[in-house]
């Protein structure tokens, strides 16, 4: 069985694609996706996020809420705002924003290698999560949010990508948040044998963004007890060149100083780092460095060069940060647990951290330099998994695009 495959993908009609488009299931909690899905009848937001179109406060999930996502799948396939491709297809999808621009394929990916690590992991699951999407999946016989996946990049693949997207895409709009979602079909047999062969001999491809969706789909073809051809034992995916990926810093907030006085922080933080006041934020500019907010302050650290190993996990600036200060220092050991920790995506940006000080509700916050791809893959390569929190992934894939029936 092929590393991908084509499929028949479910996706808007072109003329309802504006209509359909939403953001992923997970950025939005209830009441955000209840307010962007106002008004929109046809929005994804109805399937992945079905509670909105039930009593406030129902708990997600409910099985009222998975019954819900998969009467509105119906709904909008009755009344035509979504169809079934004619044939198996690959799919071209690129992705631009603030001038960034990513083009990537759409393929069903075998679960086969994903149990066997071919299709490489970096981070754990909870099982809580695994459970919503599986009955997502069951619920509606397909799986509708995308895994975003990442290869190295190849410039035959590459040339392929880029020769489609010189066709007339069925799909080109641009969602509220200002990102372009363009799309194109690809339909003809030779690009298709060119694709899978490409793909077929890579060593690996990368999970950058969607471990629990891509877990749930094993789970669920584990049930089904497929031979390894059906459509239950591939799962929907998106795939980039690793080079066109674009991940932004994951930054850290503490809620104390874990005793200390300012002064005490900053004499034990200069046991491992060196330490400058600065009069403007601070983004790191390189591995190794780390801005820090506090008391209205902020100041640039690096961390002393003999206290960075020779090691995929260890080396990464999440996992020197932690080691080196939030737990030492701040008595932070658990970051997954503590309570006493939070995260902020780098789309936020830096005034986010200062906020969340100034305002008290936070005692201290750290800026981090963004994982590089390379580091990722590196640890996926040596089958370790990173600090919780490491990448944060812009632009974010559509739902409603398309998606996978297990049928």
């Amino acid at each position: 069985m092929p590393l991908i495959r084509p499929f028949a993908g479910l996706r808007p009609v072109p003329e309802h694609a504006a209509d359909v488009v939403a953001p992923p299931y997970d950025v939005l909690n209830s009441a955000e996706a209840r307010e962007r899905a106002s008004g929109r009848p046809w929005s994804f937001l109805h399937i992945s996020k079905a509670e909105i179109d039930l009593p406030e406060g129902t708990d997600p999930y409910d099985p009222a809420v998975y019954a819900r996502s998969a009467d509105n799948l119906k709904m909008m396939l009755d009344e035509g705002v979504l169809m079934r491709e004619h044939k198996d297809c690959y799919y071209v999808y690129r992705l631009i924003m603030n001038g960034h621009s990513q083009t990537g394929l759409v393929a069903v990916a075998a679960v086969a290698d994903y149990d066997i690590n071919r299709v490489r992991k970096h981070e754990y699951t909870r099982p809580a999560k695994e459970d919503d999407r599986v009955r997502q999946i069951e619920a509606l016989n397909a799986q509708t949010g995308p895994v975003l996946l990442a290869y190295k990049s190849q410039p035959d693949i590459d040339a392929i990508l880029e020769a489609v997207t010189n066709t007339e895409p069925v799909v080109d709009v641009t969602a509220d948040d200002g990102v372009q979602h363009t799309f194109w079909v690809v339909d003809d047999d030779e690009t298709i044998s060119k694709l899978t062969d490409g793909f077929d001999a890579m060593e690996a491809i990368y999970i950058a963004d969607g471990h629990h969706r891509s877990a749930s789909a094993s789970r669920v073809a584990k049930t089904k007890g497929g031979d390894g051809n059906q459509n239950s034992d591939y799962f929907l995916s998106v795939i980039y060149p690793h080079k066109q990926m674009n991940i932004l810093d994951y930054n850290r907030v503490i809620t104390d100083l874990n005793g200390l006085s300012k002064d005490e922080l900053l004499s034990k933080i200069g046991s491992a780092f060196s330490v400058a006041a600065e009069n403007a934020a601070v983004k790191p500019g390189g591995t190794g460095e780390f801005g820090m907010y506090v008391d209205g302050q902020w100041y640039r650290l690096n961390i002393n060069a003999d206290l960075i190993p020779d090691d995929p996990v260890l080396s990464l600036d999440a996992s020197l940060l932690a080691n080196n200060l939030i737990e030492p220092v701040l008595a932070i050991s658990d970051p997954r647990t503590d309570p006493r920790i939070d995260f902020v995506g780098g789309i936020r940006g830096l005034g986010e951290l200062e906020k969340r000080v100034n305002s008290g509700e936070m005692a201290v916050a750290f800026s981090l330099y963004p994982t590089s791809m390379e580091a990722l893959m590196a640890v996926a390569d040596a089958n370790e998994v990173m600090p919780p929190k490491s990448t944060w992934f812009e632009p974010k894939l559509a739902d409603g695009l398309v998606s996978h029936v297990l049928d």
